[in-house]
């Protein structure tokens, strides 16, 4: 490992001079100062975009379980950590550096509170991360895998499809692996481009045997997390990594548990019913209160919360009340989660339909980086598609 970090070391070092190198010669191209740099403050400020296509909506401080604390998205992923490795003496959390804290820190510290034999790092292997997790789950403790980057699971597809998945299944459940959760960053970020945006969780929704889940806020982050490490099932837990900072709210110290395959409705309404799940539930809070205030038509907003297996009770009853149904997510529209509830709701609701239903989706392209803004399924395209529904 050493050397291996020594090369690493070396290849860092020059990627930094040839970058430095390539800077230089573009200087000494001659090209224009206002290209490598705005000439003045105000150029700055007309260059700058956005750096969020969302804005975060906290709920309601909760009363219910005790004493709150403000967190960030990250340090409710710590907080549920600490309580589940303080909780459960067998718990141990393992990944690509975990013991340093992590890339996102959702980890940091717990290595020095718990030791390293409960918190430790893994070599840069997903599909051996994972099956190492199934191995520590079948002997009864609990595992808690991390991902470095949801864009990385799929070195560790057969483990989670063809052994976590199934081991109770062929086993007839004398043996099984329900207590491996496995976490992951999820989704885009701004800036991540091909291998650091991708939002993979209908590859999983596939596949029965396990539970899919994604939050869309600190409070619901921990009460998730704790709920999918305590479940006897495996479980894979996408956390929204634009989230982990730009989420802040009121969280409780104390553990709890958010129910799993449990939409929640987030706004009542009489007219559109709008599904998204992680950070696509603050753009369609957006896109509500434009529709509200622009159409004046009432948006019934859910948080779909669990992917697989989903809560198909809530969405039907919500649509029998509306007759019409907006789907959005940041994945690719084609074979996207959006595509499974719209195909299920069309075979429960269609007598009650008022117009064909709606997904507002990412390209069917590889996530771009610069064009980052126009593949994103934003507030304007949600509203665009809502006000077709409403003229349909």
């Amino acid at each position: 490992m050493a050397a291996v970090a020594v090369g690493a070391c070396r290849l860092l070092r020059l990627r930094a001079a040839g970058a430095e190198g390539r800077w230089r010669r573009l200087r000494g191209a001659g090209l224009p100062r206002a290209f490598l740099q705005p000439a003045s403050a105000d150029a700055d400020a007309t260059q700058r975009r956005e750096v969020a296509h969302f804005t975060f909506q906290p709920d309601p401080e909760p009363l219910e379980y005790g004493q709150t604390q403000k967190m960030n998205l990250f340090q409710a992923v710590t907080s549920a950590l600490d309580n589940s490795l303080a909780k459960d003496p067998t718990a141990v959390i393992f990944g690509e550096d975990v013991a340093f804290g992590g890339v996102f820190r959702c980890t940091v510290g717990l290595r020095d509170k718990y030791g390293k034999d409960r918190v430790f790092n893994t070599p840069l292997c997903e599909q051996g991360i994972v099956g190492f997790g199934i191995g520590i789950a079948v002997t009864g403790a609990t595992a808690i895998a991390e991902i470095q980057f949801a864009d990385y699971i799929f070195p560790a597809f057969d483990q989670i499809v063809n052994e976590a998945a199934k081991y109770r299944y062929r086993s007839g459940d004398l043996f099984n692996c329900g207590s491996l959760t496995i976490r992951s960053p999820w989704g885009c970020v701004g800036h991540g481009a091909l291998y650091h945006s991708q939002s993979p969780e209908a590859f999983f929704a596939h596949c029965p045997g396990i539970k899919v889940v994604v939050p869309r806020s600190p409070f619901q982050a921990k009460g998730l997390l704790l709920s999918c490490i305590e479940d006897k099932n495996p479980c894979i837990f996408f956390e929204p990594k634009i989230l982990y900072r730009a989420a802040v709210e009121q969280v409780p110290i104390e553990p709890y548990n958010i129910p799993l395959s449990q939409a929640e409705v987030i706004q009542e309404g009489s007219d559109v019913t709008l599904v998204a799940w992680g950070t696509q539930v603050h753009v369609i809070r957006e896109v509500a209160s434009m529709a509200q205030e622009k159409l004046g038509v009432s948006c019934e907003v859910i948080d779909l919360r669990t992917i697989l297996p989903w809560d198909v009770d809530t969405v039907c009853k919500s649509v029998v009340k509306t007759g019409r149904l907006l789907v959005s997510h940041e994945a690719p529209l084609t074979g996207g989660f959006a595509s499974e509830i719209s195909s299920t709701v069309q075979e429960e609701c269609f007598l009650n339909l008022e117009a064909p239903i709606s997904r507002v989706c990412g390209y069917d392209t590889p996530f771009p980086h610069i064009f980052e803004p126009f593949y994103i399924p934003d507030k304007w395209k949600c509203y665009d598609a809502l006000r077709k529904m409403i003229n349909y």
